[in-house]
């Protein structure tokens, strides 16, 4: 990890001093400053209002102007909301975490999963609040690890990583993610992994989302088909009360001996789940990162990068 520079302590120091005011709040009321802190970055500032509106117009080109605007502005609103939650989660005991959801529906899926006895993979997307689905999941008490990419600042990697630690989650960065994985399913923990960002150097499927060819990590597939695994979607959806509901759906894993097509069939799959989930609570997904900006050469312009 690279070392830390002047402004990443001032970021660092920053970041600590306003959670420390923040701990004085109930995690409601925290909540609701982030959401409205999060629709400043809609209007007036404006921080990639341009990128978010544009994807959402092509996610759901049937939607008036008017609609498009309200479903970005309410995505600012979700993140300011999930990221201060995310920022306090540290102070919360397992009791507290477990008393933010309503119920949990899917509880099945998991347990017949878990009864494989080989460990199982979760996949998830920038939906919801999906560090609080990872607490959660860490409260009930399950052997947890997450695969995580590392941040630039290196105080907040190591504040994030304890954060999640003193929650019940060990982070495996995803430099690490061949060797540890297969050690941790084989010990029959949880794994989980986010699965909506396409990045440079990382082994990817392009798969369709919301009808636009999207770069799509292929890891959970990869290891599914290796180690025998199965694999189950998860999300964390805030509901009208403030609270949510945790829901976990299986994704079909049927090898067929045609490796690369079964890695690309899984990967269509667990994004068409998210893309459904998305479609039911389209205001809680992450819109401001630019989902389709990495094409394979050749890619129509309307399969491609809405840009």
């Amino acid at each position: 990890m690279k070392p830390a520079r002047f402004p990443h302590y001032l970021q660092y120091y920053a970041l600590r001093g306003a959670v420390a005011a923040l701990d004085l709040l109930s995690i409601e009321r925290a909540a609701a400053i982030g959401g409205w802190i999060g629709s400043l970055g809609y209007r007036p500032l404006g921080v990639r209002r341009d990128v978010v509106e544009r994807q959402v117009r092509a996610a759901f080109p049937e939607k008036t102007p008017e609609e498009v605007r309200r479903i970005a502005r309410a995505s600012y609103v979700n993140l300011g909301r999930t990221s201060l939650e995310a920022a306090l989660l540290s102070a919360l005991s397992r009791e507290q975490v477990l008393a933010m959801f309503e119920r949990v529906e899917g509880a099945d899926v998991l347990a017949r999963a878990r009864a494989k006895g080989r460990g199982v993979l979760l996949v998830s997307g920038h939906l919801g609040n999906w560090e609080l689905g990872g607490a959660y999941v860490a409260a009930t008490g399950v052997g947890f690890e997450a695969v995580a990419r590392g941040m630039e600042n290196p105080l907040f990697d190591r504040y994030i990583t304890r954060t999640r630690h003193d929650l019940g989650m060990t982070v495996i960065h995803d430099s690490d993610a061949v060797r540890r994985v297969p050690r941790a399913m084989r010990d029959g923990k949880m794994v989980a992994m986010l699965v909506d960002q396409g990045a440079v150097g990382l082994a990817s499927s392009w798969v369709p989302f919301f009808g636009r060819y999207a770069k799509t990590p292929r890891g959970p597939a990869v290891f599914a088909l290796r180690l025998d695994a199965p694999v189950v979607f998860a999300t964390a959806l805030r509901q009208p009360s403030g609270k949510y509901i945790m829901y976990f759906e299986e994704i079909p894993v049927h090898p067929t001996g045609e490796r690369e097509a079964d890695v690309d069939r899984i990967v269509a799959d667990y994004t068409s789940t998210l893309e459904r989930w998305i479609r039911r609570a389209p205001e809680q997904y992450f819109w401001h990162h630019r989902r389709w900006k990495h094409q394979r050469p050749g890619t129509p312009p309307e399969l491609g990068d809405p840009s």
